[in-house]
């Protein structure tokens, strides 16, 4: 039998969100825990709301950056806590306005044929 668990999730800050526009219809992505880095991507607990996220190869979702997750994907719609679970279902907004200056991490807009999104960039 299946161990009940209580969790508490909040969608963090996000003022990064241009518009409510593409939130709606953020469709879910798996993420791969072992992808992210605790200093820089949930030193809290928890991956911020508004990262970056690219897709590897197996179909899983990692942070956006250096080769082979050098294709934006989208962005991260909540925070979501860290838990054992080496994968992580979320949300995943693809379409939308973004503002740069609010992004939880540092980003550069994607080099032409980098970006797998119709993200506007504010």
């Amino acid at each position: 039998m299946a161990k009940m668990r209580t969790e508490y999730v909040t969608v963090g800050d996000q003022s990064w969100l241009g518009s409510l526009h593409g939130v709606d219809s953020a469709r879910t992505a798996v993420l791969k825990k072992s992808a992210f880095t605790q200093n820089t991507h949930y030193p809290d607990g928890y991956l911020k709301s508004g990262i970056p996220l690219a897709k590897a190869a197996d179909g899983t979702y990692g942070p956006y950056g250096a080769a082979p997750l050098d294709t934006l994907a989208g962005f991260l719609v909540t925070e979501q806590p860290i838990t054992s679970d080496p994968l992580i279902a979320a949300p995943l907004m693809d379409h939308g306005r973004v503002i740069l200056a609010k992004l939880p991490v540092p980003f550069a807009k994607p080099a032409a044929g980098k970006d797998d999104t119709r993200i506007v960039f504010a």
